[in-house]
């Protein structure tokens, strides 16, 4: 028997044993079990030599990259539950499109529950084990539910926390620069002619809404221009906080000429109470909001927002946790940021058109 036979006959009896792994086709790749991940479910992002250097390994290892597969072969399935409070019927559509789509194309089986902050989270955790669940999602504000993730964490579960400002090192995490956002997104109004420009916050309980009011404020200081506190409000993510919120703006005897909403639900809101005083859209009032989820483009006019990618942010979640449940290696927390971008529609213009 050759040197080279006898390597391919000890790889066959270590697939006999347990079979291939990510981290053994990771291992031969040169590359992190993540790219792995992101070749088999044909992410378009991986460069292709890289591509074809994973291929090369799968193709020696006889790894089969089908995860339904494999959980139907070992006896079990990948169980992921995703636990959500949003407020926002359109993030949480967002959500909820990327992680099952992603849990489906990796034989993964997802699970929703509801959670009340008020509610028992021992409880909460007792029930996604008697239902077998390896690995939890958490969507925010449960992502900034900082007992929830210790309780999780006790249990035994991987997790991954979502569009959280604060990463656990205790989770997985998927994130933008949520300051970096709001900063970019004031200082496009601040260059339309904008110097008066209210800002509508996001509830307190989660760590985003922070880093876009320092985003909004740190814009306002570069531009030169003096905060006044009487612009900024504070919402919960709702139409109703946004509207609530608007109306006080407006109401100012000095008006704001623009208003940044920190998400698009309370955007929206926005230009339904300036339409309510009479106000034109962006003509007397420009609007922007953040996320770009359907809110966005359900008003008219469409908003100016920044786009957080919630259905990509989702996809890429699942992949963590999946690897997490089938590959030891992978188990390691891992902190992912990705770009936002601003998309420009009709509901900002310059202080000139007004």
């Amino acid at each position: 028997m050759t040197e080279q036979d006898n390597g391919r006959a000890k790889r066959g009896q270590r697939r006999g044993a347990r079979g291939p792994t990510v981290a053994d086709v990771a291992r031969l790749a040169q590359v992190s079990p993540m790219t792995v991940s992101r070749v088999v479910n044909n992410d378009p992002k991986v460069h292709d030599t890289t591509r074809a250097k994973v291929e090369k390994a799968i193709a020696e290892l006889g790894y089969v990259p089908n995860l339904a597969a494999r959980s139907l072969a070992g006896g079990r399935q990948c169980r992921i539950g995703l636990l959500h409070s949003n407020p926002s019927a359109a993030y949480l559509s967002e959500f909820l499109v990327g992680s099952t789509e992603q849990a489906n194309a990796m034989g993964a089986q997802l699970l929703v529950e509801h959670f009340e902050e008020e509610a028992s989270r021992d409880a909460l955790a007792a029930k996604l084990l008697s239902h077998r669940v390896d690995a939890v999602l958490l969507p925010p504000p449960l992502s900034d539910d900082v007992l929830l993730l210790e309780c999780i964490n006790r249990a035994g579960m991987a997790m991954a926390q979502v569009a959280t400002g604060a990463p656990s090192p205790l989770a997985h995490a998927v994130t933008i620069d949520d300051e970096a956002a709001a900063y970019a997104l004031t200082t496009r109004l601040v260059g339309l002619g904008h110097k008066r420009i209210g800002f509508i916050g996001g509830a307190p309980n989660q760590t985003a809404s922070a880093l876009r009011r320092n985003g909004y404020r740190r814009a306002l200081d570069v531009a030169g221009i003096d905060a006044d506190r009487r612009l900024e409000t504070t919402g919960d993510f709702t139409f109703r906080s946004g509207m609530d919120c608007a109306l006080a703006l407006l109401a100012l005897e000095e008006r704001p000429s623009a208003i940044f909403a920190s998400n698009d639900d309370m955007a929206a809101a926005t230009i339904a109470a300036a339409h309510r005083m009479g106000l034109d859209v962006p003509r007397q009032l420009s609007v922007c909001g953040f996320d770009d989820t359907a809110s966005a483009t359900n008003v008219w006019p469409e908003l100016t927002t920044a786009r957080q990618p919630v259905a990509d942010m989702a996809r890429e979640a699942v992949r963590l946790l999946v690897d997490s449940v089938f590959d030891a290696k992978a188990r390691t927390p891992r902190h992912v940021r990705v770009d936002f971008s601003l998309v420009l529609r009709e509901s900002d213009a310059s202080m000139r058109a007004s």
